[in-house]
């Protein structure tokens, strides 16, 4: 997808710029993948690990992204470093404005990702009918550099979304999440290989790795009784971050992604060849909705996220009936943290609270495949009491007296 016959604009020469974009080698892809994998795990890090909250974390990172953005616009060639540093901090902020639609908000995801999407068609063809072209080997104006970092936003946005609306639809695990990017964007690939649109495939492929990195890095971070490799989101953020930074250190040694400043046309589009793969492209996209709504109608058991309501109990249970059946060492393990939370509540430490919240999240998730086959009914009476702790605590603006009741609430049901 590194080949396109360019369509240079009818600016004076005196407006145009190095391009300020790299050249889309196998490097691009790798890089960019980690990008959008530390733009899932750092995100969920600062938010929920460290206690920010939501919209704080927003609030920081959109600020970040107009000094990163600043940067970038202000340089005068591409120039590595300053590049990938503002895809990083694009990813988290991408990341975070469709969590607070999903969790703060309340938006479902299929609405998200369809406003998302529009709001990517009218970008793209307010972009195509002002400078006649989507290329970015053709990134040598203001304007189509403006559009250009416009588009990388709201392509992470809705790769967040549409990625968590089929986790939602599906129920796959992390590790098995990762197949279907894997899939569409090999499928990509071999479209370009056949002729299709360079632009369109590149773009396709672009928003696709969103939802491949996004799941990569919760397979990562997420707990063995959960299907993930138990890394940790601060784990998993800074293996990425050194290996962005690694590999932005070769590129800035190499240059081997540099554009030249007038690019060739390394060939002709074949119009019957894209016309053929437009065909292939709607054929995959039909095989994908088949797929989905396949998945969808099998049993599994839907994803409950910090912002999720609560698993459904058929009835309050007494705190025998709810801890009779599991073995008293685990339930005196989730007493003493539970306990020890609220201890750090009271005191005003919320931050050491949240963070210490997470330690019965990870402790309850690890007992899962023990405790559930035991009972499920006291099983999922428990995890919703749990659920409606998380949620209070990792509130965007928590409430102490909420956040009490449901820790103590929690204790009761514990015994």
């Amino acid at each position: 997808m590194a080949t396109t016959t360019e369509r240079l604009s009818a600016a004076p020469d005196a407006r145009r710029m190095l391009n300020k974009v790299p050249e889309v080698t196998i490097w691009f892809w790798v890089i960019k993948i980690l990008c959008t994998t530390v733009g899932e795990s750092f995100a969920d890090w600062i938010n929920t690990t460290l206690g920010v909250g939501l919209i704080n974390t927003s609030l920081i990172f959109t600020a970040v992204l107009a000094g990163a953005l600043g940067w970038q616009l202000s340089t005068k060639r591409y120039v590595p470093f300053v590049y990938w540093l503002t895809v990083v901090v694009l990813s988290v902020t991408g990341t975070l404005y469709t969590d607070i639609l999903t969790d703060s908000q309340g938006v479902p995801l299929a609405v998200s990702s369809s406003v998302f999407a529009g709001v990517l068609a009218v970008v793209f063809g307010t972009w195509y009918t002002r400078e006649r072209t989507l290329s970015i080997h053709s990134i040598v104006t203001r304007p189509r550099e403006l559009f250009y970092w416009l588009a990388v936003l709201v392509t992470f946005a809705l790769g967040t979304a549409t990625g968590d609306w089929t986790l939602e639809l599906t129920g796959w695990t992390p590790g098995v999440s990762v197949l279907l990017p894997l899939g569409l964007i090999a499928a990509i690939v071999l479209a370009w290989r056949l002729g299709a649109s360079v632009v369109l495939s590149f773009w396709l492929a672009y928003i696709l790795t969103r939802p491949l990195g996004a799941n990569l890095g919760d397979w990562l971070a997420s707990p063995g009784s959960d299907g993930g490799l138990d890394l940790g989101t601060a784990v998993t953020s800074v293996v990425f971050l050194v290996a962005i930074l690694a590999t932005v250190l070769y590129l800035t040694r190499s240059r081997s992604d540099v554009i030249e400043t007038h690019p060739q046309a390394a060939g002709v589009a074949n119009p019957v060849r894209e016309r053929i793969m437009l065909g292939y492209y709607a054929v995959v996209a039909v095989a994908t909705a088949v797929l989905l709504v396949w998945a969808n109608h099998q049993p599994h058991a839907a994803p409950v996220g910090e912002g999720d309501g609560p698993a459904p109990a058929s009835a309050p249970l007494t705190p025998e009936q709810a801890t009779s059946s599991f073995p008293p060492a685990d339930i005196a393990n989730f007493r003493t943290i539970t306990a020890d939370t609220l201890a750090k509540l009271n005191s005003g430490h919320q931050a050491a609270a949240t963070t210490r919240v997470t330690d019965l999240e990870k402790a309850w998730d690890d007992a899962q495949p023990t405790l559930e086959p035991k009972n499920q009914q006291a099983w999922t009476f428990l995890d919703g009491e749990i659920d409606h702790v998380l949620k209070a605590l990792r509130a965007s603006n928590p409430d102490k007296a909420t956040e009490a009741d449901a820790l103590n609430a929690l204790l009761t049901s514990l015994g």
